[in-house]
């Protein structure tokens, strides 16, 4: 039994993952990225399928775009050709502790995902339906995701502001309809504040934005500090792992991806949140968004000998 999916076995679970692929790039050159295809990667890669639904353009980043996450094992049957639009790109810049900024290019393929049937019946048959906030910044892919949110079973909003491209009640909305939502701590105190609360300690927040969007599973992520687990308003502590930090890119990415599939087969919270952290912490003293991780060294790593 496990917290999430009910009587089902591993190979026969199916994650969807909505939202914008795109090349982050950095000084050093082009890397994949885009939080929901992270996430995708990371949960393929554990052992559940899960497949990406966006969009590129028709050009040479987009081909070279579609590679790259072919050679990841991820499905491309669901990543729309967009004629009109460009291919994403994302402006990362790193300070010296590692912590990343981004400039995000708007319009592009990803902002324009078309609803179709054979979306709608991709996520009516998904077990788990992940989408982050950043792109319900375009209407066009905004609109195809409240309908295919109306078809999902079990819902996850991955929170990932990203100034300016977000409209706070959008996300509150979004929240509203979500059966499962992330957040970091300083996402949680600006949407709590802007949705009225008056706490001032993170359990507090939790517990409030908990209530307010009558949600039953939540995660608050604290770098280095670890994150906070929330099912059904019982809390589960995991405090950190002490690593070098290399680059923190598409940590909470994994960390989500991770507790997703963990969630989807344990009914041990405690061991999720510990697993999904140890993960995080493993990526960001990588380089990339998405190294290779087995679970053999992710165990050697939470236990080493």
């Amino acid at each position: 039994m496990s917290i999430l999916i009910n009587h089902k076995p591993t190979n026969d679970i199916r994650v969807s993952c909505f939202g914008e692929v795109l090349w982050d790039c950095f000084d050093t050159g082009k890397r994949l990225g885009g939080a929901p295809l992270n996430m995708c990667v990371r949960i393929n890669s554990l052992g559940i399928k899960a497949d990406m639904i966006s969009a590129v353009g028709n050009d040479v980043l987009g081909n070279e775009l579609l590679s790259e996450i072919k050679d990841k094992n991820v499905s491309c049957d669901y990543i729309a050709i967009n004629d009109n639009k460009k291919t994403s790109t994302v402006e990362v810049t790193l300070d010296s502790s590692g912590s990343a900024s981004y400039n995000i290019v708007a319009d592009v393929a990803w902002d324009n995902i078309e609803l179709t049937t054979s979306l709608l019946d991709k996520v009516a048959a998904s077990d788990v339906f992940v989408f982050g906030s950043l792109i319900g910044r375009s209407t066009t892919s905004l609109s195809t995701l409240k309908s295919l949110i109306d078809v999902a079973n079990f819902k996850v909003f991955d929170v990932n502001l990203r100034a300016p491209h977000y409209q706070l009640d959008t996300l509150i909305e979004l929240m509203t309809q979500a059966d499962f939502i992330k957040l970091n701590d300083d996402e949680l105190y600006e949407i709590a504040k802007a949705m009225g609360c008056k706490y001032h300690s993170l359990e507090q927040n939790l517990a409030f934005i908990a209530q307010q969007t009558n949600t039953n599973y939540l995660c608050v992520t604290k770098g280095s500090h670890g994150a906070l687990l929330t099912v059904k308003g019982a809390n589960y502590y995991n405090s950190g792992y002490l690593i070098s930090v290399v680059d923190t890119v598409g940590a909470g990415d994994s960390f989500l991806g991770s507790l997703i599939y963990q969630l989807c087969n344990t009914d041990n919270a405690q061991y999720a949140v510990d697993f999904a952290c140890a993960v995080g912490a493993m990526v960001a003293q990588n380089h990339g968004a998405t190294p290779t991780l087995t679970h053999q060294q992710i165990s050697e790593f939470m236990n080493p000998l």
